[in-house]
């Protein structure tokens, strides 16, 4: 076996001296002549959900040892989604293409994969998919339930929830500020099956991950285990040269859209899969998601969508429980990153709680899956999570109340003069990946202050921006092309009427003159507009969310091969 690092290491020249002598510190000469493996940490103060993450690479770091490879820390570009600005999806790909680089770059013959918050594992499998090194994933894992007077604490989802009874009048200020101590009970992610569980869950049933490893609680010593575990199993992969581009198929995709709906997950996945599946050559496209996963029961009764949180699901039996439910529904061919295929590590997993993760014949909603939406609101699609909305507004017809910005929302949205009811829709715009720039996590907007106190709880939402996976209620989102970009979501006018339609898949606007008008100025105006930065350069390359919402250029692979030397 020749390793890719001996390019740097083998020989008796000047260059492989300097590359020797400057990494050697104490090391043995022989360690140069083994896997040389990066461990791509995303650990960082600043993004909570990962700062635990240093602990775990300590353990993979103990497992590549044990198997004979060289451990090396990589700490690459870490996006905590509670408090970048304006939205940790601006830089999803530029951290994908920082780590992409520094693994190409480097000595490395492979790399596991530590993330996460919502945006890192997708960010890294990305670049792991164009640089094309043996890869596989560590998921950090959610934290632990927190509980407030006595209920447990969905994080995200009880923040949207308690937040706007405080708006309705039926919480106290005070017993808001109080829970707050309470949401984050230990280290890990959100424990809600928002995006951060979803991309952990959807990583395993893409094959990315270890089988069984993916929701263990952050604190669970078998997190620890596992990713000692992961640490032997990379060097395995390096000896066997199993890349991603060897085993990661459209029958993997295939598996993780089904196990996206059977979780009830969060419809961020669609658009960080698309983006990884372009980065692999795979045609994957935003009707794969309707066509694979619109069918699928929803089985994980937790929230948002049902009761429960991750670590009830943990102990109910996890991801591989619930796949074994839907395992006609799997492609059988799939490979995971063992070499296996997904499926046969389905036969001893069984369900230890029929309540958090029911059986196929009991499910929680029969057709779980996210469904797209096509009209000419959004002729390139948009996307709803039927598991999460109500269902009496799936079919609906109302008058758009129109938001040009997320300050103009804000500006207006509480005006005891604004002319809205229960039966409006809202819509607001310039929420796209150009017009913001990045697509925030804005589309569950909050209901008007007035109408809370009249009791509504949920209203038809549209957007081209994204929401939480923690989120939940009656929202399109991800439209497309969004208004920045030219969409028809930029035309539209208060008092026209909007027609959703789930059932069949349609989002439209009744109005005659529709597609002949001229945007608004004031929407135009709030469209983001940097003058230099990453941010120049990235509304001037991004692509749609019907895609992926990657750069044009960073579609595609360039694999690991470096000629030039440094020296």
């Amino acid at each position: 076996m020749r390793l890719r690092s001996e390019q740097w290491y083998a020989g008796d020249d000047r260059n492989a001296y300097i590359h020797r002598a400057w990494m050697r510190r104490g090391t043995p000469s022989d360690a140069f002549a083994r896997p040389q493996i990066a461990i791509a940490n995303t650990a960082s103060d600043l993004t909570p959900c990962n700062a635990h993450l240093n602990e775990v690479a300590a353990s993979v770091s103990n497992g590549v040892h044990e198997a004979g490879g060289i451990p090396l820390n990589l700490p690459v570009v870490s996006l905590g989604e509670t408090n970048v600005r304006p939205t940790a999806m601006l830089w999803r790909n530029m951290a994908a293409m920082a780590a992409e680089e520094m693994l190409r770059a480097n000595p490395v013959d492979g790399v596991v994969l530590l993330g996460g918050c919502d945006k890192t594992i997708p960010a890294l499998l990305m670049a792991a998919a164009s640089v094309d090194i043996p890869a596989v994933v560590v998921p950090g894992g959610p934290m632990l339930t927190g509980t407030f007077r006595g209920v447990p604490l969905g994080c995200g989802t009880d923040v949207w929830r308690l937040s706007e009874e405080v708006r309705a009048g039926t919480l106290s200020q005070e017993a808001f500020m109080r829970s707050e101590s309470a949401m984050i009970r230990s280290r890990g992610h959100c424990n809600t099956m928002g995006t951060a569980s979803t991309m952990a869950l959807v990583a395993e049933a893409l094959g990315t991950v270890v089988p069984g490893v993916a929701g263990t609680p952050a604190p669970d010593s078998r997190l620890l285990e596992a990713s000692h575990g992961t640490g032997r199993l990379i060097v395995e992969l390096i000896e066997k040269d199993r890349r991603p581009s060897t085993f990661l198929t459209k029958a993997n995709f295939h598996n993780a859209i089904v196990a996206l709906a059977a979780i009830g997950g969060s419809t961020n996945a669609v658009v960080h899969l698309l983006a990884i599946a372009g980065r692999l050559g795979v045609d994957l496209t935003l009707d794969d998601f309707d066509r694979i996963g619109s069918g699928v029961p929803l089985l994980v009764d937790l929230q948002p969508a049902g009761r429960f949180l991750m670590e009830d699901f943990h102990r109910a039996g996890g991801l591989l429980a619930v796949l074994r439910e839907v395992r006609d529904l799997l492609d059988p061919e799939a490979l995971s990153v063992t070499g296996n295929p997904l499926v046969d590590y389905l036969d001893d997993a069984p369900i230890w709680d029929p309540e958090v993760i029911r059986a196929r014949e009991t499910p929680i909603i029969a057709e779980g899956g996210i469904a797209v939406l096509r009209g000419n609101l959004a002729p390139s699609g948009a996307l709803i999570k039927p598991a999460a909305a109500s269902a009496h507004l799936l079919q609906h017809r109302g008058k758009a109340v129109v938001f040009d910005s997320i300050e103009d929302f804000h500006a207006r949205v509480d005006d005891p003069d604004l002319d809205v009811d229960a039966d409006s829709v809202l819509i607001l715009r310039g929420c796209g990946p150009r017009g913001y720039p990045g697509m925030p996590e804005v589309s569950n907007m909050p209901l008007p202050k007035k109408l809370l106190e009249q009791g509504v709880r949920d209203m038809v939402r549209i957007c081209d921006g994204r929401m939480s996976g923690t989120a939940y209620g009656t929202v399109v989102l991800h439209v497309a092309p969004e208004a920045a970009a030219g969409g028809p979501l930029g035309l539209v006018r208060t008092g026209d009427v909007i027609v959703l339609d789930v059932e069949n898949r349609r989002i439209d606007v009744e109005a005659p003159d529709f597609l002949s008008r001229t945007p608004g100025e004031a929407m135009s105006q709030a469209f983001a507009a940097p003058k230099r930065g990453w941010e120049r350069l990235y509304i001037d390359h991004v692509l749609g969310a019907d895609t992926g919402a990657d750069l044009d250029f960073l579609v595609g692979s360039s694999g690991s091969d470096v000629t030039r030397e440094s020296h």
